[in-house]
């Protein structure tokens, strides 16, 4: 498991920007619509948001075994 699911968050938020602003840019045409950053955009929207699923669940994880601990004792 990671230790630092705050990382993994903050991947996954850079990611969905990317996959959102990219493909506004292309729509504006201030970047040229290729295949290429489409896939890009698509992916990293698509990861980025597995990601943060998994880090999301990751931080409720680790602050769930601290509130465990202090209920325990």
């Amino acid at each position: 498991m990671i230790e630092r699911p705050e990382r993994l968050l903050a991947i996954a938020v850079f990611l969905l920007l990317f996959g959102c602003i990219m493909p506004f840019l292309m729509v504006t045409q201030v970047v040229p619509s290729t295949f290429l950053l489409n896939f890009l955009s698509f992916a990293a929207s698509v990861s980025g948001l597995f990601l943060g699923i998994i880090g999301i669940a990751q931080y409720h994880i680790k602050s769930g075994k601290d509130n465990d601990d202090r209920f325990y004792q």
